[in-house]
């Protein structure tokens, strides 16, 4: 598997709220044999990932994902919204970021964070060879500790008005979301009565800087209208005008997919398989890391044997971090070595080190050796 496969998906008219365009993702059939809950934690938590390792994160809430076919278990709490953040946070610490619930056949993860921990942990050994360009910290430590910023859907202007109006048509087990027209999101469940209780936890996601600035500085965009002219008379009646209608719905769908969605359905990803259920897989996926100004994206999903898309969770990269992914890979490639790397990047030695500063990871370098190599180089 390489590409997200949205077969069984079907794609409504979208509906917008200011700069906000919504487009939701409705099943003729819903899936059985898997359905998705809600369990709520504190505002804040720290997973132990074992190895004396630990990841800290802001963790509203985690999914259940469970085949039992026991409809027993429902956690439905709402979503919480508040007009001030509290004094304090508090820490509730969990054991792994996915973890089957002993004896059941359910498996607690936290969603989007599976997706967030794979991009962290991207090359986080370092150098696997002691260069004499990189610091002992980086040979020692690697990239210990890394971090990413991000952005509670609550922060995102007109994204909790809109998620608020919003309607939740007949089957909808998924949605799409547009800030400005640019794709920040996508969500899927396998059954129209999960994404139910789930849509309110869209505005407690995390979202990425550039989904933020968009929804700051961008205006309104345009709403889907349909104009149906009927020049030839075929329209004689309320049958022929729901034909009509629904030709302009398939339209605006067909244009859809083919422009609006094309970056996330058409690229290659790396999947990662971290969980298997039975018939069910648990997936996180890594984009190429093209610096083509292509939109690139970072989730989960979980399929089943037929490779249908059951759960989809995505996260929008910033143009930083699609910059920081393809630098580790291409140091990676090249084992870390300076010279080789800018050579395979077709830049130059000194190029090379002011994009890993600029990346964020200039401390990571010995700036004593970088810079004697630099007048090394200049010289020659």
């Amino acid at each position: 598997m390489t590409r997200i496969d949205l077969t069984g998906l079907e794609v409504r008219s979208a509906q917008v709220w200011g700069g906000v365009r919504l487009v939701p993702l409705v099943r003729a059939e819903p899936v059985e044999g898997l359905r998705l809950h809600r369990e709520v934690y504190g505002a804040g938590g720290a997973v132990d990932l074992g190895e004396r390792a630990t990841y800290v994160s802001y963790i509203p809430h985690g999914f259940v994902a469970d085949w039992s076919g026991d409809e027993r278990e429902s956690a439905a709490y709402g979503t919480r919204l508040g007009n001030a953040a509290p004094d304090s946070v508090p820490v509730r610490r969990h054991h792994r970021l996915a973890k089957r619930r002993q004896g059941e056949r359910r498996l607690r993860f936290l969603p989007l964070h599976l997706a967030l921990e794979g991009y962290l942990a991207l090359h986080f050994g370092g150098p696997s060879t002691a260069w004499d360009e990189w610091s002992q910290q980086a040979v020692r430590r690697g990239l210990s500790p890394r971090a990413e910023a991000a952005y509670a859907g609550w922060s995102v202007p007109g994204l909790g008005e809109a998620l608020r109006i919003f309607e939740i048509h007949p089957g909808q087990c998924g949605l799409l979301l547009y800030v400005a027209d640019s794709l920040a999101a996508a969500f899927v469940v396998p059954h129209p009565e999960d994404y139910r209780v789930l849509h309110p936890t869209l505005i407690e996601d995390l979202y990425g800087e550039l989904i933020h600035q968009y929804a700051y500085y961008g205006g309104p965009v345009p709403e889907f209208t349909a104009r149906i002219r009927d020049e030839t008379g075929s329209v004689r009646s309320l049958a022929d005008l729901r034909v009509a209608a629904r030709a302009q719905e398939r339209s605006w769908a067909e244009g859809h997919d083919g422009l609006m969605a094309r970056d996330l359905l058409e690229t290659s990803y790396a999947f990662e398989r971290v969980y298997r259920m039975e018939s069910y897989d648990l997936h996180r996926f890594l984009p190429p890391f093209r610096r083509a100004g292509q939109e690139q994206h970072i989730g989960e999903l979980i399929t089943d044997r037929k490779g249908r898309t059951l759960y989809l969770k995505t996260f929008r990269l910033s143009e930083n971090q699609i910059r920081r992914g393809h630098l580790l890979q291409r140091l990676a490639a090249q084992d870390w070595h300076l010279g080789r790397t800018a050579e395979a990047l077709g830049t130059t030695y000194a190029e090379l080190v002011r994009r890993i500063d600029n990346a964020g990871l200039g401390p990571l370098l010995n700036a004593h050796v970088v810079a004697q190599r630099i007048r090394e180089t200049q010289e020659g």
